[in-house]
């Protein structure tokens, strides 16, 4: 009821639909995109995949984009934003196209590898840098005080979106996959991708172009692009709550990230054998939506528990959550108890991160929010290829540890009791006056 009650309050500003639309749009393409990827890369009936191979494939997909990051982070605040959806959405229909003909040829050759590992490695470097200017554009649509409310509904609806294109890239696959060639069913799912990506541009033509902002029109020099990182980090340091919530959500997917790897190898590798796929493929993509369905669930919760709590107590109490449901029923190697323990560490995990982006949206001054998002995307990235490199080396190849969870679980409390430390005396309920006064 929160949710929809959210959604409605918001709903009321025009260019928050448009811009909510775009990235409904966007994200359940990314959906669809990251089935097809996994399914041609990860699920392979000619191969099985290790702790190893998951972290190759991370790190070829979202290292680049943590190199680059800085640099793209300085458009955001200098040029359109409504013209970056646009252009990145049209760039990545014409990559999804580019990556359909290659593995429509049915090759594995070092050369088809290199070229589709490039073609994946620019797609999901967009797809982040489309991210950070949706984020970045926010503000521009709703008022300074809905911040929690609009951090709560916009990343919740956006992974819905995701969740849509998981189920529809799934199904698809698994019917195409009854009928086609494992290949040329992987093909057409990057084909229905790019056209949903055209579809998002044409949505985000429907935005005035510097109805986005930035505020400030000045022209791109090189010289902007270190003195630009220096100013975002130099202001992450003087507000101190936003800087530590990117700290906090750093650790926390650190975390997060090494359980997805155990859990992409144990329903590939302990659950099922090499030949069944396709029913690994189901069994995983249920276990998604059941997270995504604790996504929907943390949007539900996370504003009326930080008006009664404050937002520093709800993520201290998400952390330590997280611990919790980790061990029990996570620690539970059936596939119900992964289930019920994906759904739990889905509510705690967006908790965390609604908590992170309203810190964010509102210690941040706007001139400086492209930076400082694009900032938080690569702390993301590099957060979850460091986990994978972990990963690498403390799981098995059929990704069961009870030990290493247990670790994990222990993990997630002393991320939480360090927030909790440090964030004392902060100022970290701005942005969720319009909901209570709640204290710290």
């Amino acid at each position: 009821m929160e949710l929809v009650a959210g959604l409605r309050r918001l709903w009321r500003h025009r260019y928050f639909r448009r811009l909510l639309a775009v990235r409904v749009a966007t994200q359940s393409c990314d959906g669809v995109l990251q089935i097809a990827l996994a399914s041609y890369v990860l699920f392979s009936p000619e191969r099985q995949p290790d702790a190893a191979s998951v972290a190759t494939v991370l790190a070829i997909t979202l290292l680049p984009f943590s190199i680059l990051g800085p640099f793209v982070g300085v458009v955001l605040d200098r040029w359109s934003r409504r013209q970056v959806l646009v252009t990145v959405d049209f760039a990545r229909a014409a990559l999804a196209l580019g990556l359909a003909a290659l593995v429509a040829t049915g090759l594995r050759t070092d050369g088809i590898e290199t070229l589709f590992y490039g073609g994946v490695l620019l797609a999901m470097s967009l797809n982040r840098f489309l991210l950070a200017a949706l984020s970045a554009s926010l503000p521009h649509t709703i008022d300074p005080d809905e911040y929690l409310v609009a951090n709560a509904v916009v990343p919740t609806v956006g992974p819905a979106g995701v969740l849509i294109g998981v189920g529809v890239g799934t199904g698809l696959r698994l019917l195409l996959g009854a009928h086609l060639p494992a290949y040329q069913a992987n093909a057409i799912l990057f084909v229905v991708a790019a056209a949903g990506f055209v579809l998002s541009a044409s949505l985000a033509l429907r935005i005035p172009r510097r109805q986005l902002g930035p505020d400030v029109h000045e022209p791109t020099r090189a010289a902007d692009i270190v003195v630009g990182l220096r100013e975002a980090l130099a202001h992450l340091r003087e507000h101190r709550p936003a800087g530590l919530g990117l700290l906090t959500i750093g650790a926390h997917r650190i975390i997060y990230g090494i359980v997805t790897v155990s859990m992409i190898l144990v329903y590939r590798n302990y659950f099922h054998t090499l030949e069944e796929v396709d029913a690994a493929i189901a069994d995983l993509g249920l276990l998604v939506v059941l997270t995504g369905a604790g996504f929907v669930v943390a949007a539900a919760v996370t504003p009326p528990m930080t008006a009664r709590l404050g937002l520093r107590r709800w993520m201290v109490v998400s952390l330590v959550g997280s611990g919790v449901f980790q061990v029990l029923p996570g620690a539970i190697y059936a596939t119900v108890a992964l289930l019920v323990a994906a759904f739990f560490l889905g509510i705690t995990a967006q908790s965390v991160k609604i908590c992170v982006d309203t810190l964010v949206q509102a210690h941040v001054a706007d001139e400086l929010k492209g930076r400082v998002f694009v900032l938080y995307d690569m702390i993301f990235n590099v957060a979850l290829v460091l986990a994978a490199v972990i990963g690498a080396v403390v799981l098995p190849a059929n990704g069961k540890s009870v030990a290493v969870l247990l670790v994990l679980a222990a993990g997630y409390v002393l991320v939480g009791a360090a927030f909790a430390a440090l964030s004392r005396g902060a100022d970290i309920n701005r942005g969720t006056e319009s909901l209570h006064p709640a204290a710290v």
